[in-house]
């Protein structure tokens, strides 16, 4: 971020380490251009590294967030508030996804208007291989750039940023222990 010309209201000015660390004061835009920034450029390393040769890492997002849930399924509605994918995305990635046996769909018995998705036991081995090789890819980049308690204070960050912008409604839990 440093040297970088930010946006701040009407003016441009050039974001310094020195300019953030004395004056006690960090622009909220030079602060999410500073989180998107590192997150895209992650985000690139992770996905050239990501083992693509069976699933791609946007089924690896549905596959995950299907991972943690009880019984590994929920509401295809419930999939797309957990997505960064829009509805007609994410259903033609579930109908993929169920052809070729990764993920299983059923009307859901409590209200025949609604669909369950399910990862099947071929689905969830799957998503295991790849996150493991994911999984150490992660660990790699954000263990070379960040200590153990810069990642313990990302990690609150972002928890308290998420949280706060969704006003409480905390629908993307992370189990630190599937991690």
């Amino acid at each position: 971020m440093a040297g970088e010309k930010v946006i701040e209201g009407e003016r441009t000015v050039e974001v310094t380490d020195a300019r953030a660390a004395n004056s006690g004061r960090v622009s909220p835009v030079a602060a999410w251009e500073a989180l998107f920034r590192a997150q895209v450029t992650v985000m690139r390393t992770l996905s050239e590294d990501f083992p693509s040769h069976v699933i791609s890492l946007t089924e690896y997002d549905v596959l995950y967030t299907l991972s943690i849930q009880p019984n590994r399924r929920m509401r295809i509605r419930d999939l797309n508030s957990r997505t960064l994918l829009t509805q007609p995305s994410v259903s033609r990635l579930v109908d993929r996804l169920s052809a070729k046996g990764i993920l299983s769909k059923a009307v859901d018995p409590s209200d025949g208007r609604g669909t369950i998705v399910s990862l099947t036991d071929q689905g969830y081995a799957i998503y295991r291989d790849a996150a493991r090789v994911h999984g150490r890819s992660i660990s790699g980049q954000m263990t070379k750039a960040l200590s153990a308690d810069e990642l313990a204070q990302l990690l609150a960050l972002c928890d308290k940023l998420r949280i706060g912008v969704s006003g409480g409604n905390d629908d993307c839990i992370v189990d630190p222990e599937d991690e």
